[in-house]
């Protein structure tokens, strides 16, 4: 990632770059094995939150996200404002076809395990507004638009997310003559976690890249600067994904058939988000780098916000919990994957260099 977050043109990838998905799959083995064989860890990590939100976790998202947001260009957001096809594209996947999908896709795979439908059918709702910075710049997407994209997903996220629960599990399911389950979610909850993992480093990376160009102007700060703190964002995500996968490392490795039945229907979600973002944004000719973060916006979602009020309304051993946790145990490879079918499809369907300066500002 160190070389793959700060390149504007065409290098050898880093060793940390070239076995990224190596340094993953070891994270959540590790944090899998951890929370299953200590669970002490497992037990202090769920006592230390607030608004329930894991403190050590919220942390590592913090140290995640800084590096990337402190990349992003501000001066360039405006043009990205004005791409209304963009805007639309996102707002129509990520708040209509996205959460349709996932309800569809949870009632057909799950139709006898409310509990574990009921999970993803929240994991839907929650839209991506933390790891799809990570994912978008290993992608070489438009950081700028991804910048805006999730302000406005975090603006929708404490607007609707509540709205959208209470129609999801309570009226269509009615309307189609189904099971319902209720959600009660508080508005503050949400807005809590929009303010932690987005406005706290999208505030820190604004500051950084004002004051480091106005003191040290915009060569060193690129140059000298973005390499230095680059790494951690690599560092950050690690240490989350082992956090994470250690919260509940016990309930996933003990119910290994469970996690597969609610697995399957995420790996179908996953895909079906990512490359209906990514061929929409090619139809409408956005180029790659606004493609690309369309496809990654539209696939990812906001486990931490999923589980969080999983746990609040219905418990931590409950059935949504796991449902909840299952998400990023099968998002953060599925994505990774994601983003060199990305960098592949640069080259194979939009036949431009990916890593070229002008793919990340097309």
């Amino acid at each position: 990632m160190t070389d793959t977050l700060t390149r504007t043109a065409p290098k050898r990838l880093s060793t940390l770059d070239k076995w990224l998905p190596l340094w993953i799959g070891l994270a959540m083995v590790a944090g899998l094995l951890l929370g299953r064989f200590v669970p002490a860890l497992s037990d202090a990590l769920s006592a230390m939150e607030v608004g329930g939100i894991s403190i050590p976790i919220g942390l590592g998202l913090l140290v995640m996200m800084y590096p990337v947001l402190a990349k992003v260009r501000y001066d360039r957001v405006a043009a990205v404002t004005g791409d209304k096809k963009l805007l639309l594209s996102s707002l129509v996947l990520n708040w209509l076809v996205g959460p349709a999908v996932m309800f569809a896709l949870a009632w057909i795979f799950l139709p006898d395990l409310p509990e574990y439908r009921t999970g993803l059918i929240i994991v839907g709702l929650a839209r991506c507004i933390a790891m799809v910075v990570i994912w978008n710049d290993l992608a070489c997407g438009d950081r700028e638009a991804t910048a805006v994209l999730v302000a406005i997903n975090s603006v929708f996220q404490v607007v609707m997310f509540s709205v959208l629960g209470w129609f999801y599990l309570t009226v269509l399911p009615g309307w189609l003559g189904l099971d319902a389950q209720g959600l009660d979610v508080s508005v503050w909850q949400i807005a809590l976690n929009v303010l932690v993992f987005l406005g706290i480093p999208l505030a820190a990376g604004f500051a950084s890249r004002f004051v480091g160009e106005k003191r040290k102007g915009r060569d060193w700060y690129e140059e000298k600067f973005l390499p230095v703190i680059g790494p951690w964002a690599l560092y950050g995500l690690l240490f989350t994904i082992v956090l994470l996968f250690a919260l509940q490392g016990e309930q996933v490795t003990s119910r290994p058939m469970d996690v597969a039945r609610i697995a399957l229907p995420l790996l179908v979600y996953f895909a079906l988000m990512w490359f209906a973002g990514i061929l929409l944004g090619k139809g409408l000719g956005l180029g790659y780098a606004r493609s690309t973060t369309l496809a990654f916006t539209a696939a990812g979602n906001n486990f931490e916000l999923a589980i969080a009020v999983a746990i609040g309304t219905f418990g931590a051993a409950s059935g949504q919990a796991l449902a909840g946790v299952v998400g990023p145990l099968i998002e953060v490879p599925v994505l990774v994957g994601l983003v060199y079918v990305s960098l592949w499809a640069a080259k194979a369907w939009f036949h431009t260099d990916p890593y070229a300066t002008e793919s990340r500002t097309s």
